[in-house]
């Protein structure tokens, strides 16, 4: 009899170290044992799939367990905006966006998601200035003798872009709306050609990613004017911001971490942290200088409040043009 009441003691204190085990597993701090998701709302080798996949490396490197890079792209970036803002908001899938997340609400008919309602923010990973470049034998030197040119022959200058609503289109019309210039937007399909037809004098001018124009401009093959952030490039500090010239004028190219919104904000700043941890990395640093990009790490409120800003300045200049996206 005794033997059987010890073995029922050892079965039942077995029990209950598994059970003890499996609690202590589930009970794990995240991300341990889960498989994170990155989802990147473009095509791969674009810039938000270099950088997004340059943090998801950082991050995989900080937590032991791989971040997993997932392309979503189509219709300007709303088919992967969306599928992160109906995900589970356990911490298990991210986003990395750009500035489609704060115009697209304004130049597509329907949107089916709220950028601020629908989304946590987390942090921003870089900015990337746009080059301001033009056509070798333009008669101008510098942005002050562009906006006189423009306003001594209103509607004849073109400015190419890579799209309707991208960074590059949007950095005209604001051009145009702070010195009360009139030009001629040519889009493109991509940036490529369009600095190609730039060398060749098709069209005058275009406010390119400086990673793709800065080469160009500093082979001679093109001409470059300014920077359109507020403050000179580290990677190209001979060309000075637009907004010396035009007031008011700053633009970025902006790639940002989010989460679907009712994330635990445990998590949120876990990510924020380590990521902001990631992109002080000096190797990283190197990588990010060969691309132009500034390094962010900013808290989840300043995110929020410069994603604020951005469909404030935005939404204002898409209505007031009539952009709609193609």
């Amino acid at each position: 009899m005794p033997e059987l009441i010890d073995r029922r003691a050892l079965l039942a204190g077995t029990g209950a170290a598994l059970l003890a085990s499996g609690a202590g597993l589930a009970q794990q701090p995240w991300p341990q044992g889960r498989q994170v998701k990155l989802v990147v709302p473009f095509t791969p080798g674009g810039a938000t799939d270099v950088l997004g996949r340059l943090a998801a490396d950082k991050l995989s490197q900080s937590w032991g367990n791989v971040v997993v890079v997932e392309n979503r792209p189509g219709a300007g970036s709303n088919i992967g905006i969306e599928a992160v803002a109906k995900a589970e908001p356990n911490g298990d899938t991210l986003l990395i966006a750009s500035v489609g997340l704060a115009t697209n609400r304004y130049l597509y008919a329907k949107v089916n998601y709220d950028p601020v309602r629908d989304l946590a923010p987390i942090t921003m990973v870089a900015l990337v200035p746009n080059l301001l470049v033009v056509r070798n034998d333009l008669p101008v030197q510098n942005v002050a003798e562009l906006v006189a040119y423009a306003k001594a022959n209103p509607g004849k200058l073109t400015y190419a872009s890579s799209g309707v609503g991208t960074s590059l289109h949007l950095s005209g019309e604001l051009f145009q709306k702070l010195t009360g210039t009139k030009m001629v937007h040519v889009p493109y399909r991509g940036s490529s050609q369009a600095i190609q037809d730039l060398m060749g004098g098709r069209v005058d001018l275009i406010f390119d990613n400086i990673t793709s124009a800065l080469p160009q401009a500093k082979g001679g093959a093109i001409r470059g004017l300014g920077v359109t952030t507020a403050k000179r490039a580290p990677t190209a500090p001979e060309y000075p911001p637009i907004g010396e010239t035009v007031p008011g004028f700053d633009v970025s190219s902006w790639f940002a971490l989010f989460a679907p919104a009712k994330t635990p904000q445990a998590i949120i700043d876990k990510i924020q942290a380590d990521t902001k941890a990631g992109l002080a990395d000096p190797a990283l640093r190197a990588k990010m200088d060969a691309l132009a990009a500034e390094p962010g790490g900013w808290t989840p409120a300043e995110l929020a409040a410069f994603l604020q800003a951005e469909l404030k300045k935005w939404g204002d200049l898409i209505q007031e043009a009539g952009i709609k996206a193609e």
